[in-house]
């Protein structure tokens, strides 16, 4: 491994290349370089007009990966997202139609506006990284990231997504308003026509190494017993219903490992834990109805439970 460098090189080039288009989204595209590198899924959270689509469509441009985009709605079927058997009159056989699924990656837009059916139809592709169709297995194409975006606002038209697709995401990012210099940064490079095209600045082979060298980043023994100790946490309180998974724990690891590779570093420490965590478990936490009050919700959960936890060395 290049002590970091390459780490460090590959997000200045992202986010400089993803800038042409938005602005004051850092923190979010560095977030879904740590999913790719990692192997993991995303979900972008926010209302309509928050670049959410336009920051997914750029990152992907950038790193010069196949790409498609599912718009989902309540009549879309599995067979429209994972591909269906057809029979070829020409021939006089059957064969398999591949649906858009088999991308690199895969931007699902607005993914609680399907039905919880439709949802369903990608829990094995984001799992097992792959599909099945009419029992023919097929393998998807690698590295496989998917992005999803919610409206969290919306209350008609929309259904929940299933605990167990929630936990297949590594990590959720609420997309906030732009604060006011970035939302004028915006209007005048508007106004003056200053946004450009991205750049494709590798390709896939590029990306498989980066995410290879992101594995070999090394984690103590003493930031394993912290990750437990923060999901075993969230299990215990009295406040939670439903605490974070071990698949939980292990995003977090997986996820941690990137993000110091990122920052140029060949291990983890514990400030990555403490920025991921709240991204990686809150999702995945359900409180009980009587403490879901007054504004409380399982970030702030997550976020005690880290002012409390100490990395023992």
């Amino acid at each position: 491994m290049n002590e970091g460098r390459g780490g460090r090189e590959f997000i200045e080039r992202i986010k400089e290349e993803v800038s042409n288009v938005v602005v004051g989204m850092e923190d979010v595209i560095e977030l879904l370089a740590v999913a790719m590198l990692s192997g993991g899924h995303i979900l972008l959270e926010g209302i309509p007009g928050v670049a959410k689509t336009t920051i997914a469509k750029a990152f992907t441009k950038a790193i010069g990966l196949s790409f498609f985009r599912i718009q989902l709605t309540p009549d879309l079927m599995p067979a429209d997202i994972i591909g269906s058997v057809f029979y070829d009159q020409k021939e006089m056989e059957f064969g398999v139609r591949k649906g858009p699924i088999f991308a690199n990656i895969i931007l699902a837009d607005e993914i609680n506006r399907a039905t919880p059916k439709t949802q369903s139809a990608l829990l094995e592709a984001m799992q097992e990284q792959q599909v099945t169709i009419e029992g023919a297995t097929f393998s998807l194409p690698k590295p496989f990231l998917t992005i999803a975006t919610m409206n969290p606002v919306e209350i008609e038209g929309v259904y929940n997504l299933p605990e167990a697709q929630l936990d297949r995401f590594m990590i959720k990012v609420p997309i906030e308003y732009l604060d006011r210099d970035n939302e004028l940064l915006l209007l005048r490079r508007k106004e003056m026509g200053d946004f450009n095209s991205v750049a494709e600045i590798m390709d896939g082979k590029d990306v498989l190494s980066l995410m290879k060298d992101a594995k070999e980043v090394k984690v103590s023994e003493a930031i394993l017993d912290y990750i437990y100790e923060i999901s075993s946490r969230t299990r215990n309180d009295e406040r939670v219903l439903l605490g974070a998974s071990p698949r939980a724990s292990e995003h977090l690891l997986f996820a941690s490992k990137s993000l110091a590779f990122l920052r140029g570093r060949e291990y983890v420490i514990p400030d990555d834990i403490k920025e991921l965590a709240p991204y990686v478990m809150s999702h995945r936490i359900i409180l009980k109805a009587e403490h879901a009050i007054d504004g409380f919700n399982s970030v702030y959960l997550v976020t005690e439970i880290l002012d409390e936890v100490e990395v023992v060395k």
